[in-house]
């Protein structure tokens, strides 16, 4: 089976986070984003969003932990802050249905989905700049990088919330990650 650690960075959705992954089948848990990374064995990492880039712990350390990532909101935020991107405030600002443009349909994480997807995302801050060897592989009217992958290392990063049922294929998004996270381990033995 999985195992999945939600890391817990304060933000109002990291429960749902953890219950969708939970109702999937997955042996997920929650972790605050102090904990230690040697005490992370999981075959992947998603970085919930939150409500303060100054409130991140140790996050950019689970970065090097080898499983594959996926941040959500804030948590694509610090990947790109952390990795060499540029993230700033969103002219947009608080939480909204959008409509996303999925720009590669051969990416693991939003492949699938269809052209256009509505989501529920917030842009109070949003990722300007993606790091070196990330894509964006999503945008919309209101954010120009709504989705980021690197798939060599297998980061990922959406602005949206994939947990909350205003998003259309949220789901999907959590089972193209546990793919990702399956072929890693498998790769990884």
């Amino acid at each position: 089976m999985t195992r999945i650690d939600v890391i817990d960075n304060h933000g109002q959705f990291t429960h749902l986070e953890q219950r969708a992954l939970r109702d999937m089948g997955v042996d997920v848990s929650l972790r605050d984003n102090t904990t230690p990374p040697e005490e992370i064995d999981a075959d992947g990492i998603v970085l919930s969003g939150g409500p303060d880039m100054d409130d991140i712990g140790n996050c950019p350390e689970y970065l090097d932990l080898d499983v594959p990532v996926l941040g959500i909101c804030l948590g694509m935020q610090l990947i790109a802050d952390e990795l060499g991107g540029r993230v700033g405030g969103g002219e947009y600002g608080g939480y909204a249905d959008v409509t996303v443009d999925i720009l590669d349909e051969a990416d693991p994480l939003l492949g699938s989905l269809h052209p256009e997807t509505r989501v529920w995302a917030s842009h109070a801050d949003e990722v300007k700049e993606v790091p070196p060897g990330f894509e964006r592989t999503a945008t919309s009217d209101v954010c120009g990088v709504e989705a980021m992958s690197n798939t060599d290392e297998a980061i990922y990063g959406v602005q949206w919330h994939p947990e909350v049922a205003h998003t259309e294929e949220g789901e999907e998004v959590f089972e193209n990650f546990l793919s990702v996270c399956d072929q890693q381990s498998v790769a990884r033995q």
